[in-house]
């Protein structure tokens, strides 16, 4: 009988539960119960400082890899949302993306219908400030920190809180949700609703079983995602969004980059055999359609 795999995570509620998915598949194929080995990340830490304000990537992730590396864990769990833009750190490989969630935003409180002009939307995400501001430019915007728990304690009078519905659904709070926001009006953030588990790039044993439980559909489209990111060269810092799919031939991808402010948003569609080759083109077309400005005048303001 196979051994149980030690898997690393944030020890936040969510990073738990999603965690608890991956176990549970895992037990599913192999008939053996996981370990979870809770950690805490520097993210989970400094739940006072904004997420743009940090200057190095990875600051939900890096902990947990790092107990692979050290072989205190035999894989790290993460939200796909959290990884850096950059490939795997050298000894890791993504050896599994389970089926992925429903990668939608959500407005908690109340509906875009019902926020009247001044109305307080919470959220600390550039992200989905930037398309909110570009679609309703009369709403104001108030920053927010922490798991999903605190997100939702602090609804503003008369306004409303942006979170994942997959977060929502998940912690079993999907009721909660006023409006899930489509995604021509909202794509969501780089691998949203996804799961990426990580294992050693030379534990081939490892890497065989989690293999057992990727989806290869959601694999692709988040290999596409995360090669239009990191073409872009953005992080959770930048107002960057995309939301990709697989088909029978390929995938679909749609993205955008936009100014903070929402004023401008630049927003192209690709369609290709190839996951990566497709977002780094999708990317490039952006990138010669105006979004080189954009992205300079973002990282001049870092």
């Amino acid at each position: 009988m196979a051994t149980a795999l030690r898997l690393a995570t944030r020890s936040s509620p969510l990073a738990l539960v999603q965690t608890r998915l991956v176990a549970a598949l895992l037990e599913a194929v192999e008939g053996v119960p996981a370990q979870i080995v809770p950690l805490e990340s520097r993210g989970d830490r400094d739940v006072s400082v904004p997420i743009e304000a940090f200057a190095e990537r990875g600051v939900f992730v890096t902990e947990i890899e790092q107990a692979v590396l050290d072989g205190r864990a035999d894989a790290a769990v993460h939200s796909a949302k959290d990884l850096p833009s950059a490939a795997p750190p050298p000894g890791l490989v993504l050896a599994a993306v389970p089926e992925r969630a429903d990668p939608r935003d959500a407005l908690v409180g109340a509906r875009l219908d019902d926020l009247g002009p001044g109305a307080l939307v919470a959220t600390g995400s550039v992200r989905r400030r930037a398309q909110l501001a570009s679609f309703r430019p009369d709403l104001g915007f108030t920053g927010l920190r922490g798991n999903i728990d605190t997100r939702l304690s602090r609804v503003p009078a008369g306004g409303a809180v942006l979170v994942a519905f997959a977060a929502l659904q998940r912690l079993g709070r999907a009721a909660e949700a006023a409006e899930i926001l489509p995604s021509w009006l909202m794509l969501p953030q780089i691998g949203q609703g996804a799961i990426a588990v990580r294992c050693g790039a030379g534990d081939s044993s490892t890497a065989q079983r989690l293999a057992q439980i990727d989806h290869a559909p959601s694999h692709r489209a988040l290999l596409a995602e995360r090669a239009f990111l990191a073409r872009l060269g953005g992080g959770c810092d930048a107002p960057v969004g995309a939301l990709a799919h697989a088909t029978a031939t390929g995938v679909v991808i749609e993205g955008l980059i936009a100014s903070l402010d929402g004023r401008i948003v630049l927003r192209r569609r690709a369609e290709g055999p190839l996951p990566q080759a497709t977002g780094t083109r999708l990317a490039d077309e952006l990138l010669a359609g105006g979004a080189a400005v954009l992205v300079g005048e973002l990282a001049e303001g870092r």
